[in-house]
């Protein structure tokens, strides 16, 4: 594989870290948390710039309320909590104070898909990034290990408009390279191949490499593109690969309705019809679990992958 890893770091600490990095970086980025600095690892910009962190509580429809008023101020704003909390719970807020008025506030969301593991199914949430990338200017990340969330933290700060990032809590491996570039829009091809394209965001990019690994040595050869950025979505790396593959996967930790998958399933039936399988969870709730037996019975792992790649071949 030409990507291996030597540690495995959960992607909210490659959040605190960039987040730590701006407040030496950039003067005008401030921070807001909901009662979860510990858990966002937030604790870092907040020794360097205390006077530019507020702590909400437990408010979280509050904190948007801010964050769209210090946006006016000229500071960039960015609120903390887990990615249930950032979405469902403060929806009317995101649209009506954010979104519609174009305000550059960056919705930071740790804890997101099933990896979270055993807090249950009232924490994990599967449905955010449709509920997102519905919101017209809505910009959506996620981010595959810690130096992309890193990367793409340091990013989004230079981005003007509101930004969803997406992370997780769960410790996965690091594969990208640390000076790799992050380009918000832009899909990196991460293994060339001939016989089926596998798109990938998010926990999935990794789980996807493994089963393009083990496909090889079965002699099916594998291209996998990584989609951190779902919206605005990277056509032109999509239809380039299946132009030549005629066949794609879509892998994520997410509902299969309103994920990534049917952002591509959608592109493609207006650009280029092409057949597809979906990993993804199919439309329900989680449960209480580790996240690897999470990912094992809700088929988002590199065994769900390889399964999907067979079917689509056969």
């Amino acid at each position: 594989m030409k990507y291996t890893y030597t540690e495995k770091k959960d992607t909210r600490s490659g959040f605190g870290a960039g987040l730590a990095e701006l407040a030496d970086k950039n003067p005008n980025v401030v921070a807001l948390c909901a009662d979860l600095i510990g858990s966002l690892k937030m604790e870092k910009f907040i020794e360097k710039a205390p006077e530019r962190f507020y702590q909400v509580g437990i408010a979280e429809a509050n904190m948007m309320g801010l964050a769209a008023g210090l946006s006016i101020t000229g500071k960039i704003p960015f609120t903390g909590t887990f990615a249930n909390f950032s979405t469902s719970r403060v929806y009317d807020q995101i649209r009506q104070s954010i979104a519609y008025s174009d305000k550059n506030v960056k919705i930071c969301a740790s804890h997101a898909g099933l990896t979270l593991g055993e807090d249950g199914a009232t924490h994990q949430v599967l449905e955010d990034i449709g509920m997102m990338k519905m919101l017209p200017g809505m910009t959506v990340i996620n981010p595959c290990d810690y130096n992309q969330t890193k990367a793409a933290t340091l990013a989004i700060a230079d981005h003007h408009g509101p930004v969803y990032l997406r992370f997780g809590r769960p410790a996965v491996p690091v594969f990208i390279p640390e000076d790799m570039p992050f380009e918000i829009g832009k899909g990196i091809l991460l293994q060339e191949g001939t016989d089926v394209t596998i798109v990938a965001t998010g926990h999935l990019v990794w789980e996807s490499l493994v089963a393009a690994e083990e496909l090889e040595k079965e002699g099916i050869s594998c291209e996998v593109i990584n989609i951190h950025t779902i919206k605005p979505l990277d056509e032109e790396i999509i239809l380039k690969s299946v132009e030549k593959t005629g066949k794609i996967v879509t892998a994520e930790e997410h509902n299969y309705l309103g994920g990534l998958g049917e952002s591509v399933a959608g592109m493609l039936a207006r650009k280029r019809p092409t057949r597809q399988e979906f990993v993804a969870v199919n439309d329900t709730f989680g449960e209480s679990a580790t996240p690897a037996e999470l990912m094992k019975k809700y088929k988002i792992d590199a065994a769900a992958v390889k399964e999907a790649v067979k079917r689509i071949l056969a």
